[in-house]
């Protein structure tokens, strides 16, 4: 009889992966499992072998942020929408600090490339509906700007993460977001009102990322 892998061992070995390359520890097939209450052959189990296990601790990140970024909510303001996604991925960031580690280090390739777009996808979506709104210029490059949009959360999330800034530096993320945005074309008050309601890092998955008293609707 086949045994039903158990998706919390899969989820348990990539976790323990991350927090031993955080460390810095050597990591072994012995090593892993150690203290875990499964044993090596799990990593051959659920991963092929340890190959298979650093690819999917790469792809486990990608697969948690875009998760994360499904919970942000469409709304009429784009602008607000972009911001909100960039506070999304700051959250997913410090949630997943392990995992966020080893999202970028390309010496582990990915299970599916494609799936790691999703992100980059996901925020040319909203800046393509800003053109389409007038928010944004109709020359505006959407996949540079998401790319610009992207180095701005990650520079910012990876300054706190690490340590030298504290976690109220990711305040500054709404001025740079709106002098960015406002040199597409947007109107200054306006893009700045709609950064501010968007950029909240800190708000928990799946809450909409709006002050309670602000409008539901910032399009007319």
């Amino acid at each position: 009889m086949v045994r039903t892998k158990d998706p919390a061992i899969r989820t348990l070995l990539i976790e323990r992966a991350a927090q031993m390359l955080r460390a810095r520890e050597p990591i072994s097939l012995r090593s892993l499992v150690a203290g875990t209450g499964v044993s090596t052959m799990a990593v051959y189990t659920y991963f092929g072998g340890m190959d298979g296990l650093w690819q999917a601790v790469r792809q486990e990140g990608f697969t948690r942020l875009a998760a994360r970024l499904a919970t942000v909510p469409l709304t009429p303001d784009p602008v607000r929408d972009l911001a909100a996604l960039g506070a999304a991925y700051t959250s997913n960031a410090l949630a997943n600090p392990d995992l966020y580690r080893v999202m970028f280090d390309a010496g582990f390739a990915l299970e599916d490339p494609a799936a790691a777009d999703e992100a980059l996808h996901s925020l040319v979506r909203a800046i393509e509906r800003a053109k389409d709104t007038g928010r944004f210029r109709p020359d505006v490059n959407a996949v540079a700007l998401a790319t610009q949009t992207w180095v701005i959360g990650h520079g910012l999330v990876s300054l706190v993460a690490t340590g030298p800034l504290p976690r109220q530096a990711l305040d500054h993320g709404a001025p740079i977001l709106t002098a960015l945005f406002t040199g597409c074309g947007d109107a200054p008050d306006r893009c700045r009102q709609s950064v501010e309601l968007g950029w909240h890092p800190d708000f928990a998955p799946g809450t909409p990322q709006e002050h309670p008293s602000a409008p539901t609707t910032a399009d007319p």
